[in-house]
């Protein structure tokens, strides 16, 4: 598992110039100063953190934009045209690896979740075909119509802003199977082993959620003329949130053909003041920070920090939504501990897709000091995803990134013992790289990549720890 891969840093942005500017100081770990609370203006950078990986918890809790990337010991961190000085001030040594073009302000086609989600609502789009999130949820209520022996659309919740009345979304899931009594309930004693696929955690992470979009098509217009997907769906269940982080994504979508590369949820009640552009200094807190599962590691108490963990464990409306919802759809079968194994016949299996970086990750996230009492299973599984995927990373996140905690993934497999991954899609240079690919990278580069892996990942639902 090399990690000497990258070549250059790039988000799908039009780069206005490249550098090799070098500071001369060495690598450190002092707090930086907080980012400016007004929006920033000018380029983006991608900065080059020299002998970052062995540094990467004091980057995380300064508050920097850490990317999921890693080149041997160098690891590479987004900001605007300030970073550079503050990660010199910190006792960082970087260069600047790219620097890409300011966004051009588009206005939104509507902001917020439509009143109809029909035909011409399903068909909206952002950046060349990525569908906003009123579409994703029209084509939800469109597969559920065409689909009805198949597909059930569930309400799970409500987004930060929905809750406060200030736009906002529902949180929507459809689960996926030839339906049959008690299938598609919200009880742990369903008859029939679950996969559950998450996209767009992370808003900016938009490739995620075009393959969310593909996967379900694939399922349902696939039943009775795929004999793959037709013995999947009448043993498993296939439950897909397409967009995890409505209000995030709302924001990414407003940059129309220059999407906003905005993290985090839309909470504004610690940090109010913080942007709302996606650049250095943004609102919201880091919905891949807040659980209560190693919550506190690699992770910022700087409000306006891409990597804000929030005010406490399991503070997020979305955190908490998506908590309840795997309550409702898992059994508990693991003891508390760190060492504690889940039993041989546990069932469910959990992905939560982000990009980008090709790796696939498992528990523990905060520590790799630590290992599951699942950790040859899911260490299988996990080089079984990365050979179909064509030679990926795998491993625990500090065995081939760097330690986080208040993960998802984490907090799956602590709070129920179901099997729990995180998917990191996208290559971390060349024409599709990033956060942001051309749309035409969806069908050409990663959707063909990701379909086998899903389809592995549901074969692996009703048994993920035994033979």
């Amino acid at each position: 598992m090399s990690l000497s891969r990258r070549t250059a840093a790039t988000l799908g942005l039009t780069a206005a110039a490249t550098a090799a500017v070098l500071f001369s100081a060495l690598p450190g770990s002092a707090a930086p100063t907080a980012p400016a609370a007004a929006e920033a203006t000018g380029p983006t950078y991608v900065y080059r953190v020299i002998g970052g990986a062995a540094k990467a918890d004091g980057l995380l809790t300064a508050g920097f934009d850490v990317l999921e990337d890693r080149d041997g010991d160098d690891l590479f961190v987004m900001g605007r045209n300030d970073t550079g000085s503050r990660l010199r001030g910190g006792g960082f040594r970087v260069s600047i690896e790219q620097v890409l073009a300011p966004p051009k302000w588009t206005p939104p086609t509507r902001s917020g979740q439509a009143t109809v989600l029909d035909a011409a609502v399903a068909e909206e789009t952002y950046y060349g075909g990525y569908r906003s999130v009123n579409a994703q949820y029209a084509h939800l209520s469109q597969v559920a119509s065409d689909h009805a022996a198949l597909a059930t659309v569930v309400d799970y919740g409500d987004s930060w802003r929905k809750t406060r009345g200030a736009g906002g979304y529902d949180l929507k899931a459809i689960c996926i199977t030839k339906k049959a009594a008690g299938d598609c309930a919200l009880s742990t004693s369903a008859p029939k082993p679950r996969l559950f696929v998450m996209a767009q955690l992370h808003a900016r992470e938009i490739t995620t959620g075009d393959v969310a979009y593909r996967w379900i098509d694939h399922l349902t217009d696939g039943y009775g003329v795929d004999s793959q997907v037709t013995s999947l769906l009448n043993s498993t269940e296939v439950w897909v949130v397409p967009i995890a982080n409505p209000d995030g994504v709302d924001i990414v979508q407003r940059g129309g053909g220059s999407p906003y590369t905005h993290r985090k949820n839309a909470n504004t009640t610690n940090g109010p003041n913080c942007g709302t552009t996606g650049g250095s200094s943004q609102i919201g807190i880091d919905l891949n920070r807040n659980t209560s599962s190693g919550y506190g590691t690699g992770s910022s108490t700087n409000p306006c920090s891409e990597t804000y963990r929030g005010p406490s464990a399991n503070s997020e409306v979305e955190t908490k939504a998506l908590q309840a919802l795997w309550r409702s759809l898992y059994k508990d079968r693991r003891a508390t501990g760190t060492s504690a194994a889940a039993p041989v016949d546990t069932t469910g299996v959990v992905i939560s897709m982000h990009s980008y970086s090709n790796m696939v990750l498992f528990p523990w996230g905060f520590s790799s000091t630590y290992h599951t009492g699942n950790d040859a299973s899911l260490r299988a599984m996990a080089k079984e995803m990365a050979r179909i995927a064509g030679g990926w990373r795998y491993g625990q996140p500090g065995e081939v990134l760097y330690n986080a905690g208040g993960s998802t993934d984490d907090w799956v497999y602590d709070d129920l013992g179901a099997a729990s991954f995180v998917w990191e899609i996208g290559n971390g240079s060349g024409g599709c790289a990033g956060f942001l690919p051309a749309y035409s990278c969806q069908s050409g580069t990663y959707w063909p990549k990701v379909k086998p892996m899903l389809m592995y990942a549901a074969s692996k639902a009703a048994r993920p720890y035994g033979p």
